[in-house]
C-alpha cells in the first residue's frame, strides 16, 4: 500500500515530500501497533529539531541577498579579466563565473538562474548556439554545491555522524576546481566560434576596476570557510555571518538593496528553504519506518555478503546514484540512501569524507539529467530552445562530468589530500 500511494503521488506530479508524507499516513493509519499516525508528526519534528539545520535557510538568504546586490555582474567582470581573452573566452567566463558564484550561494539552481540570464543571450550574440549556451550554463552550475559553502554538504554531515563539515568543505574544493578545468579544456578543444568571441561588450569597464570590484564578493567564502576551519564559529554561526556580510555589501557598499526590498528577499529565502526542510522532515519520518523494520541492516548484510570488493561497491554506488538522480531530487535521494550506503562504505574501507563527496557529486550531476534535472529546466526556461534540443546539447558535458566523477572515485587522493593536509 505504501509503495502504491508513493508511486501514484510521484506519477501525478505531487511534490516528493508530500507524496512521502501521504504514503506514511496511509500506512500508519491502516497498520497495527506500534504504527500510529502520531509517529509521523513526531519523527518529522525530530528531523527538524536540529540547530545545525539553521545553516540552510541562512545560506539560502545570503545567496538571495548577494544576487539582489548586483554581485553577479561583478563576478562576471572579474572572471572576464582572468580568462575572457583566451580561446572560447565567453564560454570560459561562463564556467569560471560559476566557480566564483559557487563560493557565494552554494546552490546550482541559483547559479543557473543568475548567470544564465546574462550569458545565454550574450553567448548567442557572439556566435554560440542558444542550446549550447544553455547547456554549458547548466553544466557549470553543478560546481555550485561542490565548492564550499555548500548546503548539500551541511545536510550530509547532519545525516552521517562523525563526518565534520570543515572536512567535507575542504574535500569539495579540488573536485569543484577539477570539474571547472575539464569543462574549460573541453570547450577550448571543441568550440568553433572564433569570430567576434570577445567579452568587451559584456563587461566594458577597465580591468583594474573589474578586479577591484570582485575582491569584496570573493572575501565572503574566504571569511565563512576560514572561520569554520579555524574553529572560531560553527557552520550555523558562519551562515549568519554570511547573511550579515551580504547585507552590508548590498545595503551600505553597493547600495542596490533598500530596506523596502528586504521583506521580499526574506520571503523568497523562506520559500526556498521550506522546500528543503519539508523534504528533510518527510524523509526523517520515512527513515524511522525503514530503521524500525531493519531494512538498512538487511541491505548492509546482503551487500557485504555479495559484494566483496571496494571497487565493485564504488562502481555500483556510481550507477545507483546516477540512476536515482534521474528521478529523485538530490537532497531527498541523499536523505533516503546515505543512511543505508554509508555504513556499507565504511565496512568496506572507503574513507567517509571521500564517500560523502562522491555521493554529493553524483547527485549534483542529476541536476542536468532529464526528466527531473532542475538546472536543465531553469536553463530551458531562460533559453526557450525546447527540452529535446537542450538534452542533446547537454550530453557532452554530462560525459565530461562523469569522467571527472570516475577520476574522483578511483583516485581518492584528489578528494582527501587537502583535508588531511590541514589536519582533518
Amino acid at each position: 500500500m505504501i509503495y502504491a500511494v508513493l508511486l501514484i503521488g510521484l506519477v501525478t506530479g505531487v511534490p516528493i515530500a508530500i507524496a512521502i508524507i501521504a504514503a506514511l499516513l496511509v500506512f500508519m493509519g491502516l497498520g497495527e501497533a506500534p504504527y500510529t499516525l502520531r509517529i509521523v508528526a513526531t519523527e518529522m519534528f525530530k528531523g527538524m529539531n536540529s540547530f545545525p539545520l539553521l545553516a540552510i535557510p541562512l545560506f539560502v538568504l545570503a545567496g538571495e541577498v548577494m544576487n539582489e546586490s548586483g554581485i553577479t555582474g561583478r563576478i562576471i567582470a572579474f572572471a572576464n579579466v582572468i580568462v575572457g581573452r583566451l580561446r572560447a573566452g565567453l564560454a570560459l567566463v561562463n564556467i569560471w563565473a560559476s566557480v566564483i558564484f559557487a563560493g557565494l550561494s552554494g546552490s546550482a539552481v541559483a547559479d543557473t538562474s543568475a548567470i544564465g540570464r546574462v550569458f545565454i543571450p550574450e553567448m548567442e550574440k557572439h556566435g554560440y548556439t542558444r542550446s549550447f549556451a544553455a547547456a554549458l550554463t547548466a553544466a557549470s552550475s553543478v560546481i555550485g554545491p561542490i565548492i564550499p559553502p555548500s548546503i548539500p554538504v551541511i545536510i550530509y554531515a547532519l545525516i552521517v555522524s562523525g563526518v565534520s563539515v570543515p572536512a567535507l568543505f575542504l574535500a569539495g574544493i579540488v573536485p569543484g576546481l577539477l570539474l571547472a578545468v575539464f569543462l574549460s579544456v573541453y570547450v577550448m578543444l571543441t568550440v568553433k566560434v572564433d569570430h567576434g568571441d570577445q567579452t568587451g561588450d559584456l563587461t566594458p569597464e577597465p580591468a583594474s576596476k573589474a578586479l577591484l570590484g570582485g575582491i569584496l564578493p570573493l572575501m565572503m567564502p574566504v571569511f565563512v570557510v576560514g572561520s569554520i576551519l579555524l574553529g572560531v564559529v560553527t557552520p550555523t554561526e558562519a551562515a549568519s555571518f554570511a547573511v550579515a556580510y551580504a547585507l552590508f555589501l548590498g545595503v551600505f557598499v553597493y547600495r542596490n538593496i533598500t530596506l523596502s526590498k528586504l521583506p521580499k528577499l526574506f520571503a523568497e529565502a523562506m520559500r526556498d528553504s521550506s522546500v528543503i526542510l519539508i523534504i528533510i522532515a518527510a524523509v526523517s519520518a520515512a527513515n524511522w519506518l525503514l530503521t524500525y523494520n531493519r531494512v538498512p541492516n538487511m541491505l548492509t548484510d546482503w551487500v557485504l555478503i555479495n559484494v566483496d570488493s571496494k571497487t565493485a561497491f564504488l562502481i555500483a554506488t556510481i550507477l545507483l546514484f546516477l540512476f536515482v538522480g534521474l528521478f529523485l531530487e538530490g537532497i531527498a535521494a541523499m536523505l533516503v540512501l546515505v543512511p543505508i550506503m554509508h555504513p556499507i562504505a565504511v565496512s568496506l574501507g572507503v574513507d567517509p569524507v571521500h564517500f560523502g563527496i562522491l555521493v554529493i557529486f553524483n547527485l549534483m550531476i542529476g541536476l542536468i539529467t532529464p526528466p527531473l534535472g532542475l538546472c536543465l529546466f531553469v536553463a530551458e526556461g531562460i533559453a526557450r530552445v525546447g527540452m529535446a534540443r537542450l538534452t542533446w546539447a547537454i550530453l557532452p558535458f554530462f560525459a565530461v562530468e562523469v569522467l571527472v566523477l570516475l577520476i574522483l572515485t578511483f583516485v581518492p587522493e584528489t578528494v582527501t589530500w587537502l583535508p588531511r593536509a590541514l589536519g582533518y
